[in-house]
């Protein structure tokens, strides 16, 4: 039973899973060592990046909240029309 409820949540067996997360994480690290990219470099990025966050203070929060109501300028509407165009289809 609890086997049947982890591959519903997996899509797949353990197993079966495994084995492709294996062949695609080899797959990826092959293309990422052609482009020279080091598994320290993406670490580091995201250490920065956090950093910078921390660093910016309140001028983050701002920027933040720019780029929240620049996106939402453009999504609200779309979905409003989606959702517009879908009700009336029902």
């Amino acid at each position: 039973m609890a086997n049947s409820t982890l591959a519903r949540f997996l899509g797949d067996t353990p197993l079966r899973v495994l084995v492709r997360l294996v062949f695609m994480s080899f797959i990826v690290g092959v293309v990422m060592a052609a482009l020279g990219i080091e598994p320290t470099d993406i670490v580091r990025s995201i250490v920065e990046f956090f950093q910078n966050i921390y660093e910016m203070g309140f001028a983050a929060i701002d920027k933040a909240l720019r780029y929240f109501l620049l996106g939402a300028i453009v999504v609200v509407p779309i979905w409003l029309i989606i959702r517009i165009s879908k009700a009336g289809r029902s």
